[in-house]
């Protein structure tokens, strides 16, 4: 799971996370900064490593989390460069809130349906060739994505369904 070094939805990483690990997975943090790590909310955190030594050929899936923070990673080197590995490899490759944008950026959503926070958001993915559903969670193949907070239970568990498959 990746998060902001700043201002992540706690509700995101905190309960897909709960639900991933109620399934028997195993969850990892990586954000780009080291220590303590504050979500939106007051959330605390402490990333188990910096994001830039995740290897994707230990993960099964990758998670980007949103809020406000996540755009720091829209056209972040690193991140951009861990979905489309992730994605290549067909593992599973998720973002949720605002996150999809990422996944955009990153050339995966085109001719892919997808959802996102709504407003300036559904533009940005649709610029890049994804069709926006409106749902709270979309599935696509290996791309899964959620459209914010109160989808994050709801994200978590499909996402360890897809996983099982």
């Amino acid at each position: 799971m990746v998060i902001a070094p700043e201002n992540f939805r706690d509700e995101e990483l905190l309960h897909t996370k709960e639900e991933l690990e109620r399934a028997g997975a195993e969850t990892t943090i990586a954000s780009t900064k080291t220590g303590v790590v504050k979500g939106l909310l007051g959330a605390t955190v402490t990333p188990d490593f910096k994001l830039d030594q995740v290897n994707v050929d230990d993960y099964d899936a990758i998670v980007f989390v949103g809020g406000p923070g996540s755009s720091v990673y829209f056209n972040d080197k690193q991140a951009l460069s861990i979905a489309t590995q992730m994605f290549s490899k067909g593992k599973k490759t998720c973002a949720i809130c605002i996150a999809p944008v990422i996944l955009a950026n990153a050339g995966m959503l085109k001719g892919k349906r997808a959802t996102v926070w709504d407003g300036d958001y559904v533009r940005k993915i649709e610029s890049k060739g994804a069709t926006y559903t409106g749902k709270s969670v979309e599935v696509d193949g290996n791309i899964i994505t959620a459209n914010g907070p109160a989808a994050a239970r709801e994200f978590g568990r499909t996402i360890a369904k897809e996983l099982e498959r």
